[in-house]
């Protein structure tokens, strides 16, 4: 289901094991007859708007991917029994699952942040959601790297010139820096060379704390990658969290915490980090957006057992 409550301001106006769940090729909705639901097969629509005080934020369906084998990459730790039942206790196959990929817009009203970029290609997934929702890549005056996976920054470049060429760079200091000192052949050292570092001198670099612009802070969760930042959103009394890639599944990474994933660079830190940060989001009753969270990616959570439940949003950001 998709939630439409509000055009942004410009539509209204003008009218591998580092790259998670890699082996599949992501599809990607580019049609409007798709975005209404009208074509032969099952679909979504591209965007997803949502009111967070004076904010307007839009989630974007960069890209989805079906996967096979999930022990391979989600409960590495516990056995196939345990992994299987409860599996089953959630209603979902454990020998497959669906990803999402889910860039995000925040409309400020002075400015137009997209966090992250989704998985990149001849014409970016990233940008065709955009361009449904109302936005050109030009619109775009900051963008905002979480971390460095090639499925968050492979959406940089297109056609060799940056694909939001107004738009100046903020990422994690950590992130960067862990990343730009790879030697050559690593994975996403290679695609940080190649994407990132050529623009360096266009990218803010922040530590925890950190400001993005006004409303907007940066908030370390590292664990994931060496530097994974998430980002607390804040308007007119209300509050969301771009949580990025702190949880990978809505069942297996909030429920059980302490699981292992195959993603997370330091899984001890990771598995924290989701305690710390989840812990924080069921006290407070704050929503987040997931990068891969079933799509529209907007919830919330509460705590429940040793772990915490995913509740989609509903109509909460819609009063």
């Amino acid at each position: 289901m998709t939630v439409n409550i509000k055009f942004p301001r410009r539509k209204f106006l003008l009218g591998s094991a580092a790259l998670p769940f890699a082996g599949t090729a992501a599809t990607v909705l580019t049609s409007n007859a798709q975005a209404a639901g009208h074509s032969a097969g099952k679909a979504n629509a591209p965007y997803s708007h949502y009111k967070v005080g004076d904010f307007i934020v839009t989630t974007l369906l960069a890209g989805s991917t079906n996967a096979s084998e999930p022990q391979k990459t989600f409960g590495m730790n516990v056995s196939a029994d345990e992994f299987n039942a409860f599996s089953a206790e959630n209603l979902i196959a454990s020998d497959a699952f669906k990803a999402f990929f889910t860039p995000t817009v925040v409309d400020t009203g002075s400015e137009v942040v997209l966090f992250d970029t989704g998985l990149g290609g001849d014409v970016p997934g990233v940008v065709t959601a955009l361009e449904g929702a109302g936005y050109a890549p030009s619109d775009i005056t900051i963008l905002v790297l979480t971390h460095m996976h090639p499925d968050h920054i492979g959406g940089l470049m297109m056609g060799g010139s940056p694909t939001f060429p107004n738009a100046k760079i903020f990422t994690g200091s950590a992130e960067y820096n862990f990343w730009s000192k790879m030697d050559a052949g690593n994975r996403v050292g290679d695609m940080v060379a190649k994407m990132v570092t050529p623009m360096a001198d266009k990218i803010t670099f922040l530590d925890d704390g950190g400001s993005v612009t006004s409303g907007i802070t940066a908030m370390a969760a590292f664990g994931h990658t060496p530097g994974h930042m998430t980002y607390m959103l804040e308007s007119n009394g209300q509050q969301l969290l771009i949580a990025a890639d702190l949880a990978n599944h809505y069942v297996w990474s909030l429920a059980k915490p302490d699981w292992e994933v195959r993603f997370d660079a330091d899984k001890a830190g990771a598995a924290a980090s989701r305690r710390k940060v989840f812990g924080m989001l069921a006290a407070d009753k704050i929503p987040f957006i997931g990068y891969h969270m079933p799509f529209p990616a907007v919830g919330y959570v509460v705590a429940r057992g040793d772990g915490f439940h995913y509740a989609p949003e509903t109509y909460q950001l819609a009063l």
